[in-house]
């Protein structure tokens, strides 16, 4: 199962941070929409919900990225679609490439990740041990 980020939340919302979370708009592309208390929610697929449609889209300077396995490289695996790669990708191409973290349980660490060229590196891992931080080899 996933961290459950909820408690981050809303420790990063007492600090003044806007929020945003993932909404998707179809089977290749993800948006960022602001998350606002008390504004209506909807069902966006693999059991979340987001922010309504008429919410305001954001570019994340932050993102906390999920994921199902990582290794010592920051190599991930996510949930198998590429929304997160492309999504951050697209970023980049703004001139806005966002600070990664990824989220995890230290059980999900696996020896090695397989990878390819279009997946990101995620430099930054927070687990229950803390945040651990990944140079690039």
């Amino acid at each position: 199962s996933e961290v459950d980020v909820r408690p981050l939340m809303f420790a990063l919302r007492e600090k003044g941070a806007r929020l945003c979370l993932p909404a998707i708009l179809d089977k290749t592309t993800i948006v960022f929409r602001e998350l606002v208390r008390g504004a209506p929610m909807v069902e966006m697929g693999f059991g979340t919900v987001g922010p309504h449609e008429e919410a305001e889209e954001l570019d994340p300077s932050l993102m906390f990225v999920p994921l199902a396995a990582f290794d010592a490289r920051g190599h991930r695996i996510g949930y198998g679609a590429g929304y997160y790669d492309r999504a951050i990708a697209r970023l980049a191409d703004k001139g806005l490439p966002p600070r990664l973290i990824g989220i995890a349980f230290d059980c999900q660490e696996v020896a090695q990740v397989p990878d390819e060229n279009h997946d990101v590196i995620i430099p930054e891992i927070l687990t229950e041990s803390g945040l651990r931080r990944f140079t690039a080899s």
